[in-house]
């Protein structure tokens, strides 16, 4: 069968590269997104998926290479779901997510940002201190396996190795293989989640039945030769607890504002410590929290910005949706010494009405980390409060983002009708060899804005929706 060959002239949000057929009559026929093609690239691909406007596949000849094309680090990265970019060079890959970012801001939120900061970068390998590795007894194969899913599968990838891991970690793979399938309980464990702290690495084990007496030695052996702490789960994430040994504590540092934070292995925390250090340094110096002022932290968390800003502010405010969170937040502050400057609400931030905002009271400056789902709900509230108390609406908003494309969303609310202008964005490459776009943006007051109705609002969402 003949090939096809196609251009590729940009990435997709997934790192496919992107392209088109050519019609008959010599015009642009339906788009083509390739798995493992680059921008500039000339390749053939074979379907995976068809339909009527578009195509998706993967490379099958690469006729024509890019130059920012290198050889992947990691021998399990063509089926291994871990990394999506390891064929593209790293400063490729953060230009790469910018210019996502920009995208996204003017299609979906008709919005520009004014400045576009430096990337923020750290390290590219043995980064990744937060994993969940899947755990499955294969009996084609006789073995254990222990890693990430394969590319578009419910399968685990027969890894040995990998790369973006702590190389402690990497080397351990193996090992865990051997150690659950001598487990009684080995088709009753499915994931084994990691998360490494300054002092010590837990492995929480996901036990559907409880450990035998031979289970517990090979265990408890296993954490004295590769010196690490088990903890167990025996059911959902609030259910794990630490197992053998006992005594060290899980935590961060952020050095600059002398903070240290205590974390659960099952608590949400960013993947990657250098990056965050740095995200939370930029994220309040473009805040310019002055002493005397009222800050709000929106989806605080356990206080990975609210506590550094209470350094600076004379109060902060932290939100959150679970009351577990919020208490588990003002713990740390009070083992920071900062629970004088610092105050922890529950809410349901994805519902926030201008009400809400009107109960809270004035805040200075506000910072707000959400989730994927983005923060509509805030940005429509904050409209609302433009219309009737435009008072005790915040003078500078720093949006820290893990969506860029619920950021454009957001972003476009904010500027076209809440009356802010999007003076800087940039990115951070807190997840690198992925697709994952980590970014920020600030977002100025101005006074005398006069609301106007925005059609992109609607277009935007319907944009997320075609996305998802």
């Amino acid at each position: 069968m003949q090939e096809t060959f196609i251009d590729i002239k940009s990435l997709d949000m997934d790192a496919r590269g992107v392209g088109h057929l050519q019609n008959e009559d010599g015009t642009q026929g339906k788009v083509i997104f390739v798995e493992g093609a680059l921008p500039g690239e000339r390749v053939s691909f074979e379907t995976l998926r068809k339909k009527k406007n578009w195509e998706s596949g993967r490379m099958v000849t690469l006729q024509r290479a890019s130059a920012m094309r290198v050889t992947p680090k990691c021998p399990h990265f063509w089926h291994c779901g871990g990394c999506s970019m390891q064929h593209l060079e790293a400063s490729s890959q953060v230009a790469m997510k910018q210019r996502v970012l920009e995208d996204n801001l003017w299609h979906i939120g008709k919005t520009k940002a004014e400045h576009i900061m430096r990337p923020m970068y750290g390290p590219t390998w043995e980064y990744r201190l937060r994993a969940r590795l899947s755990v499955r007894w294969v009996p084609k194969k006789g073995t254990v396996l222990v890693g990430f899913h394969e590319r578009h599968s419910s399968y685990v990838a027969d890894m040995t190795s990998c790369e973006i891991i702590p190389r402690h970690l990497s080397n351990m793979l193996v090992p865990l293989r051997e150690l659950v399938g001598a487990l009684s309980i080995y088709q009753q464990m499915p994931q084994i989640e990691v998360a490494v702290g300054e002092d010590v690495t837990v492995l929480v084990l996901r036990v559907m039945a409880p450990l035998s007496a031979a289970d517990e030695r090979l265990v408890k052996a296993f954490a004295d030769q590769w010196h690490i702490q088990w903890w167990l789960q025996p059911k959902g994430p609030d259910s794990a607890y630490p197992y053998y040994p006992l005594g060290k504590e899980l935590y961060y540092t952020l050095p600059e504002f002398g903070i240290r934070m205590p974390f659960k292995p099952t608590d949400f925390t960013q993947v990657n410590h250098q990056i965050n250090r740095l995200l939370v340094h930029k994220a309040l110096r473009l805040l310019e929290v002055a002493p005397g002022e009222r800050v709000a932290d929106l989806f605080c968390g356990l206080g990975n910005f609210t506590l550094p800003l209470a350094t600076q502010a004379r109060e902060v405010v932290g939100i959150e949706g679970s009351t577990a969170l919020t208490t588990r937040a003002l713990e740390n502050a009070r083992a920071n010494g900062l629970a004088d400057k610092t105050r922890f609400y529950t809410r349901n931030l994805f519902e926030v009405t201008r009400d809400d905002l009107v109960e809270l009271g004035k805040f200075d400056r506000m910072l707000v980390d959400p989730p994927r789902d983005g923060a509509v709900a805030l940005a429509l509230a904050l409209a609302e409060l433009r219309l009737s108390h435009p008072d005790l609406l915040p003078s500078r908003i720093v949006y820290v983002s893990c969506s860029p494309s619920t950021l454009a969303r957001d972003a476009g609310i904010l500027t076209h009708r809440a009356g802010y202008r999007m003076t800087k964005a940039g990115v951070a490459n807190m997840f690198p060899h992925t697709s994952h776009v980590e970014s920020i943006g600030v977002f100025e007051l101005i006074p005398d804005f006069q609301p106007r109705a925005f059609e992109a609002v609607g277009q935007g969402q319907e944009a997320l929706e075609t996305q998802g």
